[in-house]
């Protein structure tokens, strides 16, 4: 059975810069110096390590920046193995495969403020949005850091601070702050998003539970607990393309059916908050159990890691 190409650009890191405490700014650039696939700001890439791994992380640069990719990495011990390994084993000159840019922010017409609530490294995507809206003269945004007490990536957010348009929250001077008050009230022209430690955006979800869905945006440092169904039922997974049928025995995950039948599918987070496993769906009616996909993706795409069906059949555009 044909295997789904996943799409990578091929690019060489030619910055390596120290930018806190355990934390490293990557460059990546194309070899001959082309440049890269467009992104929208705050967008994600993945990166296909040398190791095997493959893992997301948001670009800080901005869309007008369209030469390289920034990225900001933070050393976690105890992580899964991705940012040791970009920490410890790449060097300037190697070469690594990156997806297509997704994601980011979206513009609304009618969006008139913006509100970011940054967690410590949570404020990458962020920077790359900060800058975006200042180049476009916007002035209608504010970023709040919260810290314990160093500033994250400081020599970047500086000037912004300087400029009124990052107000830094230090916990270890005057406690966590409280998010109502710094999203402010729920209104059609006003956008609001969060990345953070789970603490931090779980209590942004419950703040923001009554704003429009597409006005609330939330990015996750980790994967929630995957949902177990009690009732969960088999169903057949019919691939469009190819005419394909493959049986999805309950409690199993559309990903593992498709990997289990040769379907090459790129994942990361495999838990529903990357979107390196989206895919399209037709006929069917999926149960959408990510954490990523805006009210309106859901009406044409899914995450195939997490997700499942309500139905005996579902249909997807592979």
């Amino acid at each position: 059975m044909k295997a789904r190409p996943i799409t990578t650009v091929e690019t060489v890191v030619t910055g390596i810069e120290e930018a806190g405490a355990g934390i490293k700014l990557f460059t990546l650039v194309d070899p001959d110096r082309w440049e890269l696939p467009p992104f929208k700001p705050g967008a994600h890439i993945d990166l296909h390590l040398p190791n095997g791994l493959i893992r997301t992380y948001s670009l800080c640069n901005e869309p007008a920046d369209n030469a390289r990719y920034v990225i900001a990495v933070k050393r976690e011990a105890a992580g899964r193995g991705g940012s040791r390994a970009l920490h410890d084993e790449i060097r300037i000159g190697d070469v690594i495969g990156v997806s297509l840019p997704r994601g980011g922010l979206d513009r609304g017409a009618d969006i008139a403020r913006h509100v970011f609530v940054a967690g410590g490294i949570g404020v990458t995507p962020f920077l790359s949005m900060a800058r975006h809206l200042v180049r476009r003269g916007d002035a209608s945004f504010v970023l709040h850091l919260i810290v314990r007490d160093e500033v994250p990536l400081a020599v970047h957010l500086t000037p912004l601070i300087e400029a009124g348009r990052v107000v830094v929250h230090r916990t270890a001077r005057s406690g966590r702050p409280d998010l109502a008050s710094l999203v402010g009230e729920a209104g059609a022209q006003t956008m609001v998003a969060c990345c953070g430690p789970e603490s931090m955006t779980n209590d942004f979800e419950r703040v923001t539970a009554a704003w429009p869905a597409a006005n609330v945006h939330v990015e996750r440092f980790v994967a929630p607990q995957p949902i177990i169904d009690p009732d969960a039922k088999p169903f057949t997974l019919s691939l469009a393309r190819t005419g394909t049928e493959i049986q999805v025995r309950a409690g199993q995950t559309m990903l593992a059916a498709l990997q289990e039948k040769g379907i090459e599918i790129a994942t990361s987070c495999c838990g529903g908050i990357c979107g390196a496993c989206k895919v399209g769906w037709l006929e069917g009616k999926p149960v959408h159990r990510d954490r990523i996909l805006s009210p309106y993706e859901r009406e044409r795409y899914l995450m195939v890691c997490v997700a499942g069906s309500d139905g005996g059949r579902l249909v997807l555009d592979l």
